[in-house]
């Protein structure tokens, strides 16, 4: 089927300047203006904005510790009643199967669950599989498990590291790696309550620099598109900032890309001895090339922390709102913990607000700084309409600005700074950037041979309602959103890479399975034909 889209204004940074013109499918596919041809269907878009789907890639969608949390707060997850206001997950308590349609409405169509423990990979897959429309994508966490940290102890050859990585993101079906804290989940075991990046893993003798060096170095070495993707020690605290700004020296020259670097923004300055370090870390990223970022915005109401950082989260329980938590100390990457909170536009909360702001404003570069929540941890995605307005309008910001407590902005830079992001630049941080680092070539633009992922917005004044509520969503060519409702579903794909594994080292995880669990090496893996989907759905809802 030939399918036009004409009279919109194409914002499309990847294949030129924005500009009035057709875009034009065919069988899925994005494609050239077919001469002398007439489209099968036609929409007019006059009037609207025409972008690539948007790509998340760092939301906490599916997996042990996301569905731990339902399971924590099931008095807001019973069918059919509503849930209490002001209550954790009152605004984020969705299923797996709404998870796409919120995602869809807004016109994103790839989202990558940044964290998934390779023990708990069937079930993250099987999770994500009941997500509908969009494409899904994980990251395996590494480097608090015995194994990799032996490798390191007993200074094994980076070949047999790199083997090991390979295995790990070839059998969990990842997109990438990532590590959270490296080491201190395996220092919690021994009564270990706070951990730097060089501070070192009691039994194992290796420092959480060496952890992530040598992982970063591996993923590189195996040439995996995303860098490493981390999440850096000391998260939440006064004086993170120090940490992010030693990770973020510490690249030297390798690729890495830190997560949720608003949690990491913070000095120790005021009365309160809790300030904002934000101008300072952007300088650090703007100054090196070789560093990524993602934000983890905070917006103000009811959520709940989920996170692998079990010392972290266990830290947190004395904050936990209401006061139950969950604490998991799993094997390796296994652990974690789930608490929830509310983000109050008090001293703390507006501190925290305006830090990642201040970090999405003074960071320069549009296509090394990634839009993100850290869904739900900093908000659900489903406020991200309301912060695409905070960062295109200046007034938005003053206004909200009038809310928040004045002694905590008057630690930060945010009222001095009136930049206001364009569309370009917001199509090149949520849909050019995010492809390119995940090394996706087949979306994030517009360009003949891509997939027609296609996000439409009516323009108009309100910007929140325009990010909202997509006039227009494709996904593969199909049309899967009209006017801000899902009008068809169908289901996306996992998105993975697949090296060959090293028999030798497949040999070493069987043993080393047996020898650790007494259980053979088939419980921890599974067959595709475990997670595969049917064909897409066939019916059209109203």
């Amino acid at each position: 089927m030939l399918i036009r889209l004409t009279g919109g204004e194409v914002v499309d940074p990847v294949n030129g300047a924005t500009a009035k013109r057709d875009v034009w499918i065919r069988d899925g596919l994005l494609v050239d203006a077919p001469k002398g041809a007439t489209a099968d269907e036609t929409h007019d878009v006059s009037g609207c904005i025409v972008m690539a789907g948007a790509i998340d890639i760092h939301s906490h969608i599916g997996g042990g510790n996301v569905n731990t949390a339902r399971l924590l707060l099931p008095e807001h997850h019973r069918s059919h009643l509503p849930r209490p206001a002001n209550t954790p997950l009152s605004n984020a308590g969705w299923s797996t199967f709404q998870t796409g349609t919120l995602y869809a409405q807004m016109g994103f169509t790839t989202v990558v669950e940044p964290a998934m423990a390779p023990y708990t990979a069937l079930h993250t897959h099987l999770e994500l599989a009941d997500i509908p429309i969009i494409d899904k994508a994980t990251l395996a966490i590494l480097g608090n498990d015995d194994f990799t940290l032996s490798l390191l102890r007993d200074s094994k050859s980076k070949a047999m590291l790199d083997d090991y990585v390979a295995w790990v993101i070839g059998s969990t079906r990842a997109l990438g790696v990532k590590v959270i804290n490296a080491g201190a989940a395996a220092a919690f075991k021994e009564n270990v309550r706070s951990f730097s990046l060089d501070d070192t893993v009691p039994e194992y003798g290796v420092s959480s620099r060496k952890i992530v060096k040598s992982l970063q170095a591996s993923v590189t070495r195996l040439d995996v598109p995303h860098p490493l993707h981390v999440h850096a020690n000391n998260l939440g605290i006064a004086g993170s900032a120090d940490t992010a700004a030693a990770t973020i020296a510490a690249t030297e020259g390798v690729p890495l890309h830190l997560a949720h670097l608003q949690f990491y923004g913070y000095g120790t300055e005021g009365k309160r001895k809790f300030s904002s370090e934000a101008a300072r870390l952007a300088e650090a990223v703007n100054a090196n090339p070789d560093v990524t970022i993602d934000i983890g915005q905070v917006m103000f109401g009811q959520t709940v922390t989920i996170s692998s950082d079990v010392m972290r989260q266990f830290s947190a329980i004395g904050n936990a709102s209401p006061k139950k938590t969950v604490i998991l100390d799993g094997d390796g990457n296994g652990g974690g913990g789930i608490v929830p909170y509310r983000y109050k536009q008090d001293y703390y909360g507006s501190l925290q607000w305006a830090v990642g702001l201040e970090l999405f404003l003074l960071i320069t570069d549009p296509w090394r700084v990634y839009f993100t929540t850290d869904h739900p941890n900093g908000a659900p995605f489903t406020a991200y309409p309301e912060l695409f307005e905070l960062l295109m309008s200046s007034n938005a910001r003053d206004a909200k600005s009038t809310e928040l407590n004045a002694t905590a902005l008057g630690l930060t830079t945010l009222a001095s700074v009136r930049r206001e992001y364009t569309l370009e630049e917001i199509a090149i941080m949520t849909r050019a950037a995010p492809a390119k680092l995940l090394g996706l070539k087949d979306r994030g633009h517009l360009g003949a041979g891509g997939i027609a992922d296609i996000a439409v917005y009516r323009k108009g004044r309100d910007i929140a309602k325009m990010f909202r509520e997509a006039a227009l969503v494709f996904k593969n060519g199909d049309l899967v959103v009209k006017n801000g409702k899902v009008t068809h579903y169908r289901w996306g794909k996992t998105l993975r890479l697949n090296p060959p594994p090293d028999k030798a080292m497949v040999k070493r995880m069987q043993a080393y399975h047996e020898e650790r669990y007494g259980l053979s090496l088939d419980w921890f893996t599974f067959p595709d034909s475990a997670i595969q989907r049917p064909d897409p759905f066939a019916e059209v809802v109203s």
